[in-house]
């Protein structure tokens, strides 16, 4: 994403035409980004069936959705690292185990993979949705 973004409009031989400002690469990039995003967050499914993991993907899940169709994309992926940030700190407390059990390893490794998803999230709140997005075909209507 942070490639689509430093990414320039393509030089034209009509030096001086004004151009649409549409950037395809760019778009299509971010929605490379946004889709990416979500295959990261699949793989916080670890199938444990408590409850607040349980739900705590459910809720993952609806606002992801919006994030993968770019429906409300940048106040879904807001919502999306708050409610993951929260999430991580309370199902995945490795700093709460001693350092003698394996367990720390795993609450750690699923702590650190679930702010990866949050560092996705928050390029896609920084940078928005793209040109291939439901958001950007509500515009043109």
């Amino acid at each position: 994403m942070l490639l689509a973004e430093a990414s320039g409009e393509a030089k034209t031989m009509f030096a001086g035409v004004p151009s649409t400002g549409i950037n395809q690469r760019q778009n299509y990039m971010q929605l490379t980004g946004r889709l990416l995003v979500i295959f990261m967050f699949l793989t916080l499914f670890n199938f444990d069936l408590s409850l607040l993991p349980f739900l705590g993907l459910m809720v993952g899940c609806v606002f992801m959705a919006g994030v993968a169709v770019g429906y409300k994309t940048k106040l879904c992926a807001f919502i999306l690292v708050v409610w993951l940030a929260v999430f991580n700190v309370i199902v995945n407390p490795w700093w709460s185990v001693p350092s003698s059990r394996i367990m720390r390893d795993f609450l750690k490794y699923d702590f650190f993979q679930t702010m990866s998803v949050i560092g996705g999230l928050l390029f896609v709140v920084a940078l928005g949705p793209g040109g291939v997005s439901w958001d950007d075909y509500k515009k043109r209507w």
